[in-house]
């Protein structure tokens, strides 16, 4: 007997989809502002580290877009073509996000090598305003998403929330390490300023170029990991086979698959071989469904077999 459970929906889910829907919309227009600001400072005033911030930051709005874009395409209902629905289009603009910020990076790290050679005058204090406009947007913007995600926690707690779904990740990442390339680039605004030594702008954005350009890495090694149908890092196999195993009457468990869905469902097929416990079979298969749920496999499906 085999039995396949979509997961529950409940109305909390509805509430934390709201909340992400504006922490998106909020952070990309913050975001647009102060690349716009930051771009037009930077070549009047003239920091390429504030111009590789601010590069970094479109990055982020155009991922932001796609991530947003991709929640919205994730909640549609599947059809006969696509029996799974479209969660994995948050996967792809997961993917998308890491190669954006990898580009940015590259661009940035090229063009502050040459200026290295030839150091550009800088003036200092608008530099260091826009950098610290830029904190304190980042960090407002990350902070939307944190409080956007708490509605959207599954009965079984943390293990659907947003600290597992790569999406939302990849949105904090950004704009945090956004806030810690604007914090370097406010150092050395600063720093120029009393020094006069205006090496260190280039200096710093090639720092500033590789910080994002590693960023920009993981997040497309994590996202390639749940396109090829790898086991999410937040599961361990060996977790889920000892919980299967600990059933009543389960003697054996083989042929256990695991693959995300999107990047915040995770699926399941295994065999469970068992034995008579005095448990019915869809006794079991519920008690079994609920004690994946509660370690994060929200959609599973068991073929019981005699052990």
């Amino acid at each position: 007997m085999a039995v396949h459970d979509h997961g529950r929906r409940h109305p909390q889910q509805h509430i934390g989809r709201a909340g992400l829907a504006s922490a998106f919309r909020w952070s990309i227009l913050l975001n647009t502002a102060l690349s716009v600001a930051q771009i037009v400072i930077g070549i009047g005033f003239g920091s390429l580290a504030l111009i590789g911030d601010a590069l970094h930051n479109l990055g982020d709005v155009a991922g932001l877009a796609l991530g947003w874009g991709a929640e919205r395409l994730s909640t549609r209902p599947p059809n006969e073509r696509f029996t799974y629905g479209f969660g994995r289009s948050t996967q792809l603009a997961a993917l998308s996000n890491g190669v954006l910020v990898a580009m940015a990076s590259a661009v940035v790290v090229v063009e502050a090598i040459q200026r290295l050679h030839n150091p550009q005058p800088l003036v200092s204090g608008p530099v260091a305003w826009a950098a610290a406009a830029g904190i304190a947007v980042n960090l407002g913007s990350a902070r939307l998403f944190g409080h956007g995600g708490h509605g959207s926690h599954g009965r079984h707690g943390d293990h659907s929330g947003h600290s597992h779904d790569l999406n939302r990740h990849a949105a904090v990442v950004h704009l945090v390490s956004d806030a810690l390339v604007s914090l370097a680039v406010l150092l050395s605004a600063l720093l120029v300023g009393l020094t006069g030594w205006h090496w260190l702008d280039p200096l710093t954005a090639i720092g500033v170029g590789i910080a994002v350009g590693y960023t920009g890495l993981v997040l497309i090694r994590d996202a390639l990991v749940v396109l090829l149908d790898g086991i999410p890092s937040h599961i361990q196999p060996e977790q889920v086979r000892a919980t299967l195993l600990a059933l009543p009457g389960v003697v054996d468990v083989h042929h256990v698959h695991i693959w995300s869905l999107s990047t915040s469902q995770v699926a399941l097929t295994a065999h469970v071989c068992r034995r008579d416990s005095g448990m019915g079979d869809l006794e079991l298969l519920h008690l079994a469904k609920d004690a994946l749920a509660a370690i994060g496999v929200e959609h599973s499906t068991l073929q019981l077999e005699p052990g």
